[in-house]
């Protein structure tokens, strides 16, 4: 297979991810009305990385070393992204949050830039600014201040650009199981520590200990098994193997999509969108496509 058409496959695998995290949104709603938001996210990357572990067994994977260390850095941004967002939510919109968190989409290239010396075309830069306007729309955030929900939101965006960042860094140079894998165990500590430590009980959960509880509800279990398989070691496995024949900034780009099938997925189940989030979707999209046929046609140029 050609370098051209690995591009394009990696592009495509990211935005059926994107999608899959987009028709999470709600299946997550309701599961966290039956435990606290942390022991959720425990169970959820628990199994992710006992599934990853078996997998890897299965085919017989050895984890390296520089994996492993790899994987537990990732781990820690990821975890930063989930924690940070969680407590934005608290003091701010989720609308909000949500246009905040997506601003991502212009964190990255900059990042690529600054940390790595990677140069970013003009397409893409353009495409992410694009974005970022269309996540404003789609949001329906049109009244953002700073205050410490706003504040909480944009340390989110950084935590998880740089996720992606770093991700296009280390897949270079990595066993993707073993770094995959420990990224899941990573997140999964953590969280069974902010669990156990730091969160109240809910009202539907059976505690087990601390603040850590475990839901017998059939929404709860569904939102487990489908987050871990689809949202989680299907979702983040593939963003590693794709970043290694994409860019940072454009997988950046594609995730926007994910509010967009978010909202779509929303609209099916009965949830209203306004003129101005059906805009914010279309320039979403539009921004992917000039970026996406932009640097497809530069390249030709080049060759």
């Amino acid at each position: 297979m050609s370098i051209k058409n690995k591009t394009l496959l990696a592009d495509t695998s990211l935005l059926i991810v994107a999608i899959s995290w987009g028709c999470t949104f709600l299946i997550v709603q309701e599961a966290i009305n039956s435990v606290n938001v942390s022991s959720f996210l425990f169970w959820r990357f628990f199994l992710a990385t006992i599934l990853m572990y078996v997998i890897s067994f299965k085919f017989g994977i050895k984890f390296d070393k520089n994996s492993l260390i790899c994987g537990a850095f990732l781990g820690l941004f990821l975890f930063g992204g989930f924690v940070v967002q969680t407590y934005a939510l608290k003091y701010t919109l989720s609308s909000t949050v949500a246009f905040i968190t997506g601003t991502n989409v212009v964190i990255v290239p900059f990042f690529m830039l600054l940390i790595f010396k990677f140069k970013v075309s003009k397409f893409t830069i353009f495409g992410a600014i694009l974005a970022f306007f269309g996540l404003y729309f789609l949001s329906g955030a049109n009244k953002v201040g700073i205050a410490i929900g706003e504040i909480l939101a944009f340390i989110c965006a950084i935590f998880y650009a740089l996720h992606i960042t770093f991700t296009d860094k280390f897949i270079k140079k990595c066993n993707i199981y073993g770094m995959v894998t420990m990224q899941f165990l990573i997140v999964s500590i953590l969280c069974l520590f902010a669990a156990i430590f730091f969160s109240q009980n809910s009202y539907g959960g059976s505690k087990i200990l601390g603040g850590l509880e475990i839901s017998k509800n059939g929404n709860f279990i569904f939102a487990v098994l489908l987050t871990s398989i689809v949202a989680t070691v299907f979702a983040f496995f593939v963003q590693s193997l794709a970043q290694k024949y994409t860019t940072a900034s454009k997988t950046a780009l594609i995730f926007t999509f994910e509010p967009v099938s978010a909202g779509i997925f929303g609209y099916i189940f009965g949830e209203i969108l306004s003129k101005g989030q059906i805009f914010g979707a279309f320039l979403i999209i539009i921004a992917i496509l000039i970026s996406e046929i932009g640097n497809t046609v530069l390249k030709n140029k080049k060759t």
